[in-house]
């Protein structure tokens, strides 16, 4: 593509063009710029809501891919590549996931997380490179975050993650009307003008987030992660976390915090198991039998049939 048409397709994207409610940008005190910021980040919600089927089937192919042992993989350039490597990172702590199980692609590397890699996103054989170094394949899922839908290193992962066999999405803010790559499915949260024009880290980047927390949020709910609506995996890999299992066992099973920690303790550190256990009066041996006939789910071990042994000391 020449310079003359390159340029005129960037200048044809929704995410580049001017809001017309914000002209006086420039003009505008401390307060009056926050309420303009806070109004137009009101739409974003809803821009998102719009996509719920969208997300909906996204977060389907990427549970198809944790049930058949496979992964999935963001891959974006700057802020968009950025809000997936920071999904990825939350999902260990927060799900007691393998921290295979989801990654971030950035273009520019570990570099680019921390400052801006020039070029980088312009790179297509780095972003086929980057599917084919994680062996990506049938089982996994890859969804490309692009604010604009034209990010090369993106568009060309993609392309790639597609001919390796992989499931692909695709999250971008410009219209489906102009969206033509070839994907399982695209989601377009069409957030509108950025407040300061071309902007992308505002109300694009919002709109990803918030679409990355439903999407994992949702197939890990469904592979057994939650009991009612409290985290039961999570890693308790800090004094906060240690702090959060015993205050969901006590939640979860109506015991003082006492008896939830030494519960925790027998059962090896496990909120699943301490849960079963003190709701059911059971052993560990049991509690952990009960989880895996369930597939992991509380709710579902818990209902399982009568018990077969009382606990023993730790």
């Amino acid at each position: 593509m020449d310079e003359p048409s390159r340029f005129d397709e960037f200048a044809s994207l929704a995410t580049e063009q001017r809001n017309p409610r914000t002209f006086d940008l420039d003009m505008l005190e401390i307060g009056a710029i926050l309420e303009r910021i806070s109004a137009e980040d009101h739409t974003v919600p809803e821009a998102v809501a719009r996509e719920l089927p969208y997300i909906a089937r996204a977060a389907e192919l990427v549970l198809a891919s944790f049930r058949a042992g496979g992964r999935l993989i963001y891959v974006g350039a700057g802020t968009s590549g950025r809000l997936g490597v920071l999904d990825a990172s939350e999902c260990p702590p927060t799900f007691g996931a393998d921290p295979e199980t989801v990654q971030g692609v950035i273009a520019g590397g570990y570099d680019a997380l921390v400052r801006a890699v020039e070029g980088a996103e312009d790179r297509t054989e780095e972003g086929e490179r980057a599917m084919v170094e994680r062996a990506v394949g049938p089982k996994d899922t890859v969804i490309g975050l692009a604010a604009s839908r034209r990010t090369p290193f993106v568009v060309a992962a993609l392309a790639k993650a597609r001919a390796l066999g992989a499931k692909t999405a695709y999250v971008t803010c410009t219209p489906r009307s102009e969206f033509t790559l070839e994907v399982d499915v695209a989601i377009c949260p069409v957030v509108g003008p950025e407040v300061l024009m071309g902007s992308t880290r505002m109300k694009a980047g919002t709109a990803q987030k918030l679409v990355l927390n439903m999407i994992t949020t949702a197939a890990f709910l469904r592979i057994g992660k939650a009991y009612e609506n409290m985290m039961v995996d999570l890693m308790a890999t800090s004094e906060k976390l240690v702090e959060r299992s015993r205050r969901t066992v006590m939640t979860a099973a109506g015991v003082e915090y006492a008896a939830a920690a030494h519960a925790i303790t027998a059962a090896r550190g496990s909120v699943k198991t301490a849960i079963v256990m003190l709701k059911l009066g059971c052993t560990r041996e049991e509690a952990e039998a009960r989880l895996g006939r369930a597939g992991g789910f509380v709710r579902a071990a818990l209902a399982s049939g009568p018990v077969s042994s009382r606990p023993t000391e730790p």
